[in-house]
């Protein structure tokens, strides 16, 4: 072979020697490289080293107080107040008291005998300081509401408790179902709920959505239907389920000739051949003041009303009306709703209320 060919291939077979060689050397170190791209920082691989602890739960925020929840009332008899506890007590002091609880919803009635009340008691006590006359209109409101009412809900000695829970469209009651629910099935007690509003376009979607919130169950007909039938099958489900509590929700406005009054009533006689109703609540919208109180007395008055359940108490600033209601309709205020969360129904005291809305 010429020594030139020769020399050519020596050259061709070095080089093809070193480019191996090359690239032995690059896959050794390559490795190397991958992990240090890819190793935690320092306090990453310290953070993985300690054993895993579990987090502690964030502590649920305190609930509102019934003073925190009745500001709007508060604030707005606060303003009108102020002038006559600005002040030692004279005749303007009445005055302006008298005026406040009108513009309170208290009701023109209810404010005068107040205020005729706190004058003569004033005098007879002596007072001469705007703290003392504050603490006698606590002391006076208090005393107009019923304190030997039972406001306690009642249950029945056999299963289940039936209540039947009333009023107008958009006071609340469908909601105030479902809290009333969530509340039993909290303490333990088994629920069913009864779908009789068949008039109002998606109610029963809308308690449907409020018993599964609550865990309870639910009973309902087509659009439409006879609402005592629906009334009759829930009882029967609750019996034969042995259930705690049925609770009937019921319509507030019907798009029939039947009037309003004459349908509630059957729905109750329907129950009563089959069994008791042991609580029909009257649900009032809070924020529709004395305009709503005439709708609420032809319920007392047509449906056997044993308690009245006021709702958006949070929502008004005119908290003056509870006094109103019970004046007005002989009937203990039971419950009060103060939100839209499921805990937020609350039983009605006097002495608590008032203590809040004054304080």
């Amino acid at each position: 072979m010429p020594s030139g060919i020769a020399t050519e291939i020596y050259i061709a077979i070095g080089l093809i020697v070193l480019i191996l060689l090359i690239g032995l050397v690059g896959m050794r170190r390559r490795p190397k490289g991958t992990e240090a791209e890819t190793a935690p920082p320092p306090a990453e691989a310290e953070r993985r080293a300690r054993p895993e602890v579990a987090e502690a739960p964030a502590e649920a925020p305190p609930k509102p107080s019934l003073r925190d929840r009745l500001s709007k009332s508060r604030r707005f008899l606060a303003d009108r107040l102020a002038d006559a506890f600005g002040r030692a007590p004279d005749e303007e002091t009445w005055e302006d008291v008298e005026a406040a609880l009108i513009q309170a919803d208290v009701g023109v009635e209810a404010a005068t005998q107040i205020t005729e009340d706190l004058r003569s008691k004033a005098r007879e006590r002596n007072l001469t300081t705007a703290d003392d006359v504050r603490a006698l209109l606590a002391e006076e409101l208090v005393s107009l509401f019923e304190h030997d009412a039972d406001r306690a809900l009642a249950f029945g000695s056999q299963k289940p408790t039936v209540w039947i829970v009333l009023g107008v469209n958009g006071t609340g009651k469908t909601t105030t179902i479902g809290k009333l629910a969530a509340d039993l099935v909290h303490r333990g007690r088994s629920v069913s709920l009864a779908a009789a509003d068949t008039f109002r376009a998606a109610a029963d979607e809308q308690l449907q959505v409020w018993a599964d919130r609550a865990g309870a169950e639910m009973v309902k007909h087509q659009p439409g239907a006879d609402p005592g039938a629906v009334a009759y099958d829930a009882l029967q489900h609750a019996r034969a389920r042995q259930a705690d509590v049925l609770i009937v929700d019921t319509a507030g406005r019907l798009h029939t000739k039947t009037p309003l009054m004459d349908e509630l009533g059957k729905i109750r006689r329907v129950i009563e051949k089959e069994g008791k109703v042991t609580e029909a609540l009257l649900v009032i919208d809070a924020t529709a003041g004395q305009n709503g109180l005439v709708q609420a007395r032809e319920f007392a008055e047509a449906a056997g009303v044993t308690g009245v359940v006021l709702t958006k108490l949070d929502g008004t600033a005119k908290g003056g009306i509870a006094l109103a209601i019970e004046r007005t309709l002989g009937l203990p205020i039971k419950l009060v709703g103060v939100g839209e969360a499921l805990e937020d129904l609350e039983p009605f005291d006097p002495k608590t209320f008032v203590d809040a809305l004054l304080s």
